[in-house]
């Protein structure tokens, strides 16, 4: 009995002693812990947004002025009381009951993903602690709410609360907010758009109805469905609400909705990722250059018979340099911008094709899929680079049946584009699909071939800082999509267009650039035209279209490029200012440059190793991978041959054609054969026919025409028998005549 008491007294002195000690470390961290009204307001010293240079960036106009919480329908305050904490108002700071609950069910998860902050405690969060998860700032959150509590009405805290949260899309306060999303001030806010507020609060991102629309409605009901368990509404005023449409576009202006939308858009997606509260003071690094950022402005404010958007991404850091756009970050159909992401570079990358390979441009039909090119006009056998230059449809098509669809989608998902299952047909290959994609997630997806074939995607916020503590930083996650030898010829190939091809009114530019045009519409007119272009530095990108897809004047060689080239242009001036230069792509050791033949090239439409014997303007040059060099090599000149040439009788004259084809570097021999006599009745440089007229009457002659190049004789070409005897035809094509020498008859 003794020791039990013994045992019993030491657990009590242990447990007393550990009281204590809790009590002595809640007063030795929370000693220094002071409330300050000032922090409990949000205006333009509260966040702050630096460029690649440290400096600051204005960013005033993303805040709404104070709302009195006596200016907000009852509604409004009950609907984000219900969402957010249905007992402020009977607890003092801190709800117990709540948070006994989220402790069982954590334990029973096994996770802490569900907390219990009340409204006190998520203001005390948002204005004054950093964002680490350790007990000290556990408990020095639980005195500051203490202290907001005693300070303050619970009216003054919901007030606040309000003025200081984010509603997404550079929405800071209720104010700024009621105005974006629904062009109101707060006093008007009717019970459905009070409970898209308020549930937007949880994620904004997540529940944003321009995002995210199916996710915002069914946030809304369930905000809804909480007004109406705390009594704050009546069903008959839920079923109202719930059935009240969604705002489908921001109701303030989005004319410049440049480099800062972007910005705190994606801050909003960080938050998800990363987990963390936005609020507070907020420090955001980019990699923005004002300077280049005024031009796109200037270039977006020229722009005004349609909507734009245009995007500088750095090639080394993959961070955005610059964004001016009118409609925000919205997808858009890719157009002939897909070919090389979908169909070109896949077909590279599995060895499909190369730069030089022929593909017939014709009129065809898969299946009641008949694709047509842009002007209605088919070019017969093309290479490969001249389908990427002038962006012909029908090849585009061919080569992605080639490589499957299938194959080819799973690139575009490696460059984080998404298709739907629905849309994986061969229409995608010109950009046919229901969504579309950002010019943001277009421009990452270029930089791929300027990074020789790695992808990671490009950002606006390198870095952010919440209350002096960093909550992020950017670590890049490269992922290899293609070879270098497979981003290396794809950038060769952009190189042509941007030379000859849709994009060649960028061809007067001091340094290598790769390019590319794409234009979306129908026999109607069109609603979208791009431009886009890379160096070795930096990859732009140039949209115009409208939001509501209202027909454009615009084809993407037109006016985008134009403005494609302003930009590239002032990019090279200053890099000259600070004498740095815009270097060419490096070509990979096992990229090499082959000379091949080219009358097969041409005229039988097959790759093959140029003659070693061949002249200069009879070579074809074009790369390579090593391993998809050809194996063939002609013996055009070493063994000279030529196509048959035609024959014919007239007037007791035989005129001899040479086929176009024929090499006019050859000489030529022709020999007349009369079963008695052997006559040369031609020897000398190419001409294109002869006539002999020394035939006599009553005779039957055999032609051969024999090409020769540097003296070395070729293959004999024997022509069909030519009669002149009365009453049989003037030409025999005899073929076991052919088949001998006139002294074997």
């Amino acid at each position: 009995m003794r020791l039990i008491k013994k045992i019993l007294w030491i657990a009590f002195l242990l447990v007393i002693g550990l009281i204590l000690m809790a009590i002595g470390y809640y007063f030795a961290v929370t000693k220094d812990v002071r409330l300050y009204p000032e922090k409990l307001r949000l205006d333009e010293k509260s966040i702050t947004v630096f460029d690649h240079n440290g400096a600051p960036i204005p960013t005033a106009a993303i805040f709404g002025q104070t709302v009195r919480i006596d200016e907000l329908p009852e509604h409004t305050k009950r609907a984000f009381v219900s969402t957010e904490d249905r007992r402020f108002y009977s607890h003092n700071g801190f709800d117990m009951r709540r948070i006994a609950k989220a402790a069982l069910n954590n334990l029973k998860a096994g996770t802490f993903k569900e907390g219990a902050s009340t409204i006190s405690q998520q203001l005390i969060k948002n204005t004054h602690l950093s964002q680490e998860k350790t007990v000290k700032r556990k408990l020095q959150e639980w005195k500051l709410t203490r202290l907001l509590e005693k300070k303050y009405s619970k009216d003054e805290i919901l007030e606040k609360y309000l003025n200081t949260i984010y509603f997404g899309h550079n929405c800071f306060g209720i104010r700024s907010a009621a105005e974006f999303y629904f062009g109101k001030s707060p006093d008007q806010l009717t019970v459905a758009e009070s409970a898209i507020l308020a549930g937007l609060v949880k994620s904004p991102n997540n529940y944003s109805p321009f995002k995210n629309p199916i996710n915002c409605q069914r946030r809304k009901t369930s905000v809804l469905n909480a007004m109406l368990r705390n009594g704050n509404l009546s069903q008959a005023e839920k079923t109202q609400a719930e059935q009240a449409p969604l705002p489908t576009s921001p109701c303030v202006s989005q004319k410049n909705a440049g480099f800062l939308h972007f910005v705190f858009d994606e801050l909003s997606s960080l938050s998800e990722t990363e987990r963390f509260k936005v609020g507070g003071k907020i420090e955001i690094f980019t990699q923005l250059d004002q300077a280049l950022q005024a031009k796109l402005d200037t270039c977006a404010n020229a722009q005004t018979d349609c909507d734009s958007c245009m995007i500088a991404l750095d090639i080394q850091t993959l961070g955005f340099k610059a964004c001016a756009s009118t409609v925000g970050n919205i997808p858009r159909l890719p157009g002939s911008l897909i070919k090389p992401l979908l169909v070109y570079a896949p077909a590279l990358e599995n060895d499909l094709l190369s730069p030089a390979t022929p593909i017939l441009d014709e009129k065809v039909n898969f299946n009641g899929y008949a694709p047509e090119n842009y002007n209605g006009v088919f070019h017969g056998y093309v290479s490969a680079r001249e389908c990427v230059e002038k962006s012909l449809n029908v090849p585009a098509v061919k080569v992605l049946e080639s490589v499957g669809v299938k194959t080819a989608v799973e690139y575009l998902r490696r460059l984080n584009l998404q298709v739907a299952p629905d849309d994986e047909t061969l229409a995608l290959a010109l950009g046919g699909m229901k969504s579309g994609f950002t010019l943001q997630e277009l421009t990452s997806a270029y930089a791929t071939f300027a990074n020789g074939g790695t992808y990671a995607s490009g950002y606006f916020i390198s870095k952010i800082k919440i209350n002096g503590t960093t909550v992020f930083d950017r670590k890049t996650q490269p992922k290899k999509v293609f070879s270098e030898d497979t981003a290396y010829l794809m950038t060769d190939m952009l190189k042509g267009a941007a030379k000859n091809g849709t994009a060649k009114k960028l061809r007067s530019l001091p340094f290598p650039i790769a390019a590319k045009t794409g234009t979306v519409g129908t026999r109607n007119g069109n609603t979208d035209a791009y431009a886009l272009s890379y160096t070795t530095r930096d990859c732009v990108a140039v949209w115009l279209g409208n939001a509501d897809n209202k027909f454009i004047n615009h084809t993407g060689g037109g006016t985008p490029c134009s403005m494609l080239f302003q930009i590239n242009e002032y990019l090279y001036n200053g890099y000259l200012q600070q004498n740095k230069t815009i270097d060419d792509f490096s070509k990979p050791e096992n990229v090499v440059r082959i000379e091949l033949d080219k009358s097969t090239y041409y005229d039988t439409h097959t790759l093959s190793l140029a003659d070693d014997l061949s002249p200069k303007e009879y070579r074809v040059s074009e790369l390579f991978k090593r391993e998809c060099i050809p194996t063939k090599k002609s013996d055009f000149f070493s063994n000279p041959s030529i196509f048959r040439p035609t024959l014919k009788l007239e007037n007791g004259k035989v005129e001899i054609v040479l086929d176009d084809r024929s090499p006019k570097l050859y000489s030529y021999r022709i020999d007349r054969y009369d079963y008695a006599t052997h006559t040369t009745v031609y020897q000398g440089e190419y001409i294109p026919s002869f006539t002999d007229e020394t035939v006599q009457d009553n005779k039957n002659y055999i032609y051969t025409v024999i090409p020769i190049y540097n003296g070395k004789e070729g293959i004999a070409i024997t022509l069909p028998t030519v009669t002149t005897k009365p009453g049989e035809n003037p030409i025999q094509n005899d073929e076991e005549i052919l088949s001998k020498e006139w002294w074997e008859y």
